[in-house]
């Protein structure tokens, strides 16, 4: 790292925190990172997720900017995982879309909706009806379980907690200063005066409450398994009444079973329903998963906006809030990294402007 380069502070070390510290030393910023809690990530959403990479799957439940962005971290994360020097595990098989007959109608809106996307996104790769041969095809061991089923080309995901291991190990690499169990805020900060930082990057998830009063938790419950019983290839979704349920496959048939949407910023223990839903829903899917090993139940708050989307604001001239990536925190945050790193260059926000994100300040 240069020591004559610009000083800079961030603050929160989950997902965001983590990749923007990363490429701003690379780019030969001194860094140093505060960070409320340890460096295990135990206070971040992204230790919890299942890091899917889907903007197709997820373009039912949001916005097309948030689309655009999940477009653009397909191609972004490759080439930033080859800078790291821990293998994460990526892959770009797909995703699966199941469900059971008495769930046919709302498979009907939810390909509805994904085939309106395709139309307003001909780049996007379209998406595939299956039969019973189609989805043996792909996926052998589910044998005859469906009738009917969706495949998404394309899309990917990797391994959430590799990913955080890999960039504490280059931030350590790098000579970062980090500064664990360490909560700061940004008015600790004067950017561009004598003896301050250059620049302050505030990327505290639901931490920033307090400077950004419009951010609201969204309760997600996550299990992990171990199921050597079972062999799935890419992430399946299985619709479900109350919400779509995924099983992402991790390496050494670990699986993340999620995921919940729930109104609130509580941050106890699973619930007995949700658990059960979780792991009903994939035993339906699989029996196999009658045998597996519970690894984990997690539970954790997602920080997230009144409409559901990201954004990014100033605090001032050298001061940078990016915040509010509710439950597409690894599909979008390459190209919030990219965007925060052309303001830093002086870039202008043509990046922004192709996202639809519009540079906010405190007053907004």
């Amino acid at each position: 790292m240069n020591s004559e380069g610009p000083v800079s502070i961030v603050l929160g070390a989950g997902l965001m925190g983590r990749l923007l510290a990363w490429q701003l030393a690379r780019a030969g910023h001194r860094v140093s990172v505060y960070e409320a809690q340890g460096p295990d990530a135990q206070g971040s959403p992204a230790r919890v997720a299942a890091a899917m990479l889907a903007p197709l799957a997820e373009s039912a439940i949001t916005e097309a900017s948030v689309v655009d962005m999940g477009r653009y971290a397909l191609t972004r994360w490759p080439a930033l995982l080859a800078q790291l020097v821990q293998p994460v595990f990526f892959q770009q098989q797909g995703t699966l879309i199941l469900w059971h007959r008495q769930d046919a109608p709302e498979a009907q809106r939810f390909e509805r909706q994904l085939r309106t996307t395709n139309t307003r996104h001909p780049d996007l790769p379209a998406l595939e009806n299956l039969d019973t041969t189609g989805i043996h095809a792909l996926e052998p061991s589910l044998g005859q379980r469906f009738a009917q089923g969706l495949y998404l080309p394309g899309e990917g995901q990797l391994d959430n907690r590799q990913l955080l291991a890999a960039l504490l190990h280059e931030l350590q690499a790098l000579n970062v200063t980090l500064h664990w169990q360490c909560p700061r805020a940004p008015e600790d900060f004067s950017p561009g005066q004598t003896g301050q930082p250059d620049f302050v990057f505030d990327c505290r998830g639901l931490g920033a409450h307090p400077q950004w009063g419009q951010l609201r938790g969204v309760r997600g419950e996550v299990a992990r398994l171990h199921a050597p019983e079972v062999s799935l290839s890419r992430p399946t979704r299985l619709i479900h009444p109350r919400y779509p349920i995924y099983i992402a496959p991790k390496e050494d048939h670990v699986f993340v079973i999620g995921a919940t949407e729930i109104e609130s910023d509580d941050l106890s223990p699973p619930s007995v329903r949700s658990t059960l839903e979780l792991l009903s829903a994939a035993y339906s899917v699989h029996s196999g998963f009658a045998e597996a090993r519970i690894l984990e139940i997690a539970t954790q708050c997602r920080p997230t906006l009144p409409d559901n989307l990201p954004a990014i604001r100033t605090l001032g001239p050298r001061t940078l809030q990016i915040n509010g990536l509710y439950r597409h925190g690894f599909m979008i945050s390459p190209a919030l990294l990219d965007v925060a790193l052309s303001w830093v260059q002086g870039d202008g926000m043509n990046l922004a402007q192709r996202f639809q994100l519009q540079l906010q300040s405190r007053s907004n």
